[in-house]
């Protein structure tokens, strides 16, 4: 296999030939979408939730709930009819909607005074998920990650190579979920979950006659998440494994084949903060590792952020995210991934979202087989995914 001349980047030969201004572009982004006044976005988060809940509520239960209000991301739903297990449904799909912080139903009460006026923080007044245990709750505890190259989606994305010797114009496409499968009371009055995740992570030589398919990673895991509040952890056990495309092979390009793959462990951390910043840290060790000598270790940081204002109803809003790795296979060189675009939904599809997405890589390549080269791209594509 060949292998690619990694070239020093920090300002040699000018400022464009830097990854660090990917970071102006991510700053510039966040910044054309913050809010200018901090009660115009509290207002407008409001605005949205109740509009998202009422859209909810007139599809699955319109005669079994009265009235809707929210106040400083706390929906307070007033149920007149509704069962245990609707109650229960109802309080996971809000609680996945972005901004919720936490979800109150009021039986016999039209929000007085001192439940509009609550802290949002009291226990006693406000609950989460409604009743726990749930087996396959409709939402995830951890969110997706955005800019993370081998978080499971649906997605697909054209990539312009202007680092590398190996590829040009490639067609990346990827299979893949997260599925929640039984959710209960965590300690310290948390909600825990267990749950399955696979994807398939594949790449296609769009230069070739018949678009080649070079590389394709499987990855399944199975996740224990924990959240509290803004607080959220995930700790994932997974297999991944890396595979040549027959087409690459035959053409001969593919001087050594890396039969890479291994088991791991990893786990991260993630705060939602207030205006629609999320920050995320973590890391994970590798065990029976194909090659052996691969090393083991690796660290993973990012951040994300979802515009507090949107447009439509809320079915259209930006959003933005970065995604450094850092691998002690590569002496500890830093992986950037920068996504940032706009973000689509409809109420009446719960939990579906679909992003249109500008890309920027560079770095040692996710991609398995080629995990030696380093490669830098600029895409376009789209995601899709629950929540």
């Amino acid at each position: 296999m060949k292998r690619s001349i990694r070239r020093r980047t920090i300002f040699h030969g000018g400022f464009l030939k830097s990854p660090l201004w990917i970071f102006w572009v991510f700053t510039v982004w966040v910044a054309a979408w913050y809010p200018v006044s901090e009660s115009d976005a509290a207002e407008a988060t409001d605005d949205f939730i109740q509009g998202y809940v009422t859209a909810i509520v007139a599809m699955n239960y319109p005669a079994q709930v009265g009235s809707i209000q929210v106040k400083n991301g706390v929906v307070y739903v007033e149920q007149s009819r509704l069962s245990e297990e609707e109650k229960t449904d109802l309080g996971q799909v809000i609680s996945g909607i972005k901004g919720v912080k936490k979800v109150q139903f009021l039986l016999g009460e039209k929000y007085p005074q001192k439940v509009l006026a609550a802290d949002t923080d009291n226990e006693e007044t406000v609950s989460l998920d409604g009743s726990l245990p749930v087996f396959l709750p409709e939402t995830q505890l951890f969110r997706p990650l955005i800019a993370a190259p081998r978080w499971p989606r649906f997605s697909a994305s054209y990539q312009r190579y202007t680092k590398g010797d190996l590829l040009t114009d490639v067609a990346s496409v990827s299979f893949g979920e997260t599925f929640g499968i039984y959710r209960f009371r965590g300690p310290w009055q948390s909600t825990m979950e267990v749950g399955i995740q696979a994807g398939v992570f594949s790449i296609f030589d769009l230069d070739a006659e018949s678009f080649d398919l070079i590389n394709a990673d499987y990855r399944v895991a199975i996740p224990v998440s924990i959240k509290k509040e803004n607080f959220t952890n995930m700790t994932r056990i997974f297999h991944q494994s890396s595979h040549l495309g027959d087409e690459y092979v035959l053409r001969g390009d593919a001087e050594e084949r890396k039969n890479l793959s291994y088991n791991a462990f990893d786990t991260l951390f993630s705060y939602d903060f207030p205006k629609g910043f999320r920050a995320y840290a973590g890391g994970g060790y590798l065990f029976d590792r194909t090659p052996s000598d691969f090393e083991p270790w690796y660290s993973q940081v990012g951040l994300e952020f979802h515009s507090p204002w949107s447009w439509l109803n809320g079915a259209l809003s930006p959003v933005a995210a970065a995604d450094i790795q850092n691998w002690q296979e590569s002496g500890w060189n830093t992986d950037l991934s920068v996504r940032a675009g706009i973000q689509f939904e409809n109420p009446e599809i719960l939990g579906r979202k679909l992003m249109l997405l500008l890309e920027y890589y560079n770095g040692k390549s996710p991609n398995g087989q080629f995990y030696e080269n380093t490669i830098e791209y600029f895409g376009l594509g789209v995601q899709f995914f629950s929540q």
